[in-house]
């Protein structure tokens, strides 16, 4: 992946990362994921992983 696409994906994960947590511990209703613990313990390791992703993205290389 390119540099740009690296920091736009890695963004997105870590949106995503952060709703499914959110979802997990029942703060956002209205979906099969609220109240799960499950999405409570995925969505940080997308959180992470999205960060990462987006870092890497903006390291520059020799």
């Amino acid at each position: 992946m390119t540099h740009p696409v690296r920091v736009i994906v890695g963004v997105l994960l870590v949106l995503v990362g952060v709703l499914w947590l959110l979802q997990g511990l029942g703060y956002v209703g209205g979906s099969v994921m609220s109240g799960v613990t499950l999405w409570a313990i995925i969505g940080p390791v997308v959180a992470v992983a999205g960060v990462a992703l987006a870092l890497s993205g903006t390291r520059r290389r020799p």
